[in-house]
C-alpha cells in the first residue's frame, strides 16, 4: 500500500520535508479511507488538476487525504448543504457562483477599503490602550476578518463567539464525529433563523441582496452564508497570525515593509504563497479516465493537490524555499484555481494589503513575548497558523 500524506513539520513555515524535498511531481498516496490515489505536488501539475473540469470537486466523490470529521459532519446533517458551492460541480456550481460574483466585484471590495482601515485603526488603538504583553491573534489577526465578513454578510458580530467555536470544531483535526456534527447544525440552525428575519426586514448586506434577488431558496441561503462565514474569517485570520509570525523572525524584511521599501501587494502576494495555509491542499476525483504527468488517472481515482509544495516549486517561484518579500510571486495557487478560486481573495488581500503595514507602522518595537519554540502552531487544524501569537512592545 502506498504512504500516507507526511504532516510532520521541522519549521513552522515548510511543509513536511519529505514533501518538499521528493522531486516527483505525482506518486500514490493512500487517503485517510484506505482508497489509494494520487498527490501531485509541483505547480504545473497542481494547476492542471485545478483548471481540469475532468476532476470532481462534488462532495459525495471526495476523499480526504487527512482524517477529519467535517465532509461527514455535513452529511450526517442531513446532506450535502444546498448553496455550499465548493463542494459542487457545474452546472450547480456554475448557477451559484454567477449570483455570487456580482458580490466580490474587485470595485465592491476596494470600495470597503475606507472601512477596513477604520476597523484596522480601532484595533491597534485598542491595542494601545490594553498594553502588552497580548496575544495578537485575539487582538488583532482574528478579530479584524470576523468584524469584516459579518459586516459584509450581515451577521451580527455579537454572535461571533458562536460561529467561531463552531468553525473551530469542524476545522479540528481531533474533534469528534459528534462534535462536527452537532457544530454543523448549530451553524445551520443559527443561519437559518438570521436568513428568516432578514426575509421579513432585509438590510443592505450580501444576504438581504441574494434575498432581494429571489433566486435562492432559504437552504440554498445558508449554505451560501455558511461557506462564506467560515472561509471569509478563518483563511484571513490565520495569514495574519501566521505571516506576522513570519515577520517577526524576520525583523529585516519586517522593517522593508513597515518602512514602505517594498511593495505591499507583492509582500502580499509572497506571504500568501510561502505560507499557504490551506495545509493539506484540496482533492478531486476523476470522472473519466485522466494522462496526467506521465500517468494514467482512472475514472474514481481521488488526487491530492498539495498546495504547499506547489507553491515552493522553483520551476515557478524564484524564491522557492526563501521568503522574499520583493519576489515576484503572482500566479500563485493560493486562492486556488480554476472555477473553483477563491470568490473573496480581493477581500482577503485588501484585509491584508492594510493590517500588516498598520500593525508594523504602529507598534516599530513589536517582537515576540516568546520563544519561537513556544508558539503553538496550528497543526491540528486543516487551516494552519498559529493559535496564539504573545507579543510586546516598548
Amino acid at each position: 500500500m502506498a504512504d500516507t500524506l507526511p504532516t510532520s513539520r521541522t519549521n513552522p513555515f515548510d511543509p513536511p520535508r519529505e514533501l518538499l524535498d521528493d522531486p516527483s511531481p505525482i506518486r500514490r498516496i493512500t487517503f485517510a479511507d484506505g482508497h489509494e490515489g494520487w498527490l501531485v505536488t509541483n505547480y504545473e501539475l497542481a494547476r492542471a488538476v485545478l483548471a481540469d473540469l475532468r476532476f470532481s470537486s462534488a462532495m459525495a466523490r471526495r476523499r480526504q487525504l487527512i482524517r477529519r470529521p467535517s465532509p461527514e459532519a455535513f452529511r450526517a446533517a442531513g446532506r450535502t448543504p444546498a448553496g455550499f458551492f465548493i463542494g459542487m460541480d457545474p452546472p450547480d456550481h456554475t448557477r451559484l457562483r454567477k449570483l455570487l460574483t456580482g458580490q466580490f466585484t474587485v470595485r465592491r471590495m476596494k470600495a470597503l477599503e475606507p472601512r477596513i482601515e477604520q476597523i484596522v485603526a480601532e484595533h491597534l488603538d485598542a491595542m494601545a490602550q490594553a498594553g502588552p504583553p497580548l496575544d495578537l491573534v485575539r487582538a488583532y489577526a482574528l478579530p479584524i476578518p470576523s468584524l469584516v465578513i459579518c459586516e459584509l454578510l450581515g451577521v451580527p458580530y455579537a454572535d461571533r463567539e458562536r460561529f467561531q467555536r463552531d468553525s473551530h470544531t469542524l476545522l479540528s483535526l481531533e474533534a469528534t464525529q459528534e462534535a462536527a456534527t452537532a457544530a454543523v447544525k448549530s451553524l445551520q440552525s443559527y443561519l437559518l433563523d438570521l436568513v428568516e428575519r432578514k426575509r421579513a426586514e432585509p438590510g443592505e448586506d450580501l444576504i438581504g441582496g441574494l434575498i432581494a434577488g429571489g433566486e435562492l431558496s432559504s437552504d440554498e441561503l445558508v449554505g451560501v452564508a455558511l461557506l462564506l462565514l467560515i472561509a471569509g474569517h478563518e483563511t484571513t485570520a490565520n495569514m495574519l497570525g501566521l505571516g506576522m509570525f513570519a515577520l517577526l523572525l524576520d525583523p529585516d524584511q519586517a522593517e522593508a515593509l513597515r518602512d514602505g521599501r517594498v511593495d505591499v501587494a507583492n509582500a502580499v502576494e509572497e506571504l500568501l504563497r510561502y505560507l499557504t495555509v490551506l495545509q493539506f491542499g484540496t482533492t478531486r476525483t476523476a470522472v473519466e479516465d485522466v494522462e496526467l504527468g506521465g500517468a494514467l488517472i482512472r475514472a474514481g481515482d481521488s488526487v491530492g493537490v498539495y498546495l504547499p509544495t506547489a507553491n515552493r516549486d522553483k520551476a515557478r517561484f524564484t524564491s522557492g524555499n526563501e521568503l522574499d518579500l520583493a519576489a515576484d510571486a503572482h500566479g500563485h495557487l493560493a486562492f486556488g484555481h480554476g472555477v473553483h478560486q477563491c470568490l473573496g481573495q480581493q477581500l482577503a488581500r485588501i484585509e491584508m494589503r492594510v493590517a500588516y503595514p498598520a500593525l508594523l507602522r504602529r507598534f516599530p518595537t513589536l517582537r515576540l513575548a516568546v520563544p519561537p519554540e513556544e508558539v503553538p502552531l496550528r497543526t491540528d487544524m486543516a487551516i494552519y497558523g498559529v493559535h496564539r501569537l504573545p507579543v510586546e512592545w516598548s
